[in-house]
């Protein structure tokens, strides 16, 4: 019975923390402001592109949430794919990059927000992204499930 309640309880957590708001109103569409440039305040252009970048993604993206669900909580060992989970705890919306032998795909993972991917096992994959100012860069050889937490 304790079982039982404590996968409901990671499930419900799971959900709960991959609910995101992929569809935008014309309401809400923020205005293209000019930023100021001061000598004490100044906007990286990789930042301010990454935003960019985010925000284009986020209007298309389709999260493959009943696969990973799937690879997390079911034995699937003779599935050719796993899962790659990216938790972004930073205060800055980010775009992460998988590529590898005949795969490539762009992540897009709010402030605070999971990001997830379907990927092919026993396989090398490139990871990267910009996490507020701070590039995330790194090489994974994906053999099963695969969890990293990203932050400022």
């Amino acid at each position: 019975m304790k079982e039982k309640i404590v996968f409901g309880t990671l499930i419900s957590f799971l959900l709960i923390s991959c609910n995101t708001n992929y569809k935008t109103s014309s309401s809400s569409t923020p205005k293209k402001v000019q930023p100021r440039i001061s000598p004490t305040i100044s906007i990286t252009p990789s930042t301010s592109q990454t935003e960019q970048e985010y925000n284009a993604l986020i209007k298309t993206y389709k999260p493959e949430t009943a696969d990973v669900l799937t690879d997390l909580f079911n034995d699937r060992s003779n599935n050719p794919k796993t899962s790659i989970t990216v938790t972004n705890k930073s205060r800055c919306n980010m775009v992460l990059t998988i590529s590898g032998k005949n795969y490539s795909k762009k992540i897009p993972i709010g402030a605070g927000k999971i990001g997830y991917a379907m990927v092919l096992k026993n396989q090398n994959y490139n990871l990267s992204g910009m996490v507020c100012n701070s590039v995330y860069k790194k090489t994974q050889f994906i053999s099963s499930s695969y969890s990293i937490t990203l932050s400022n």
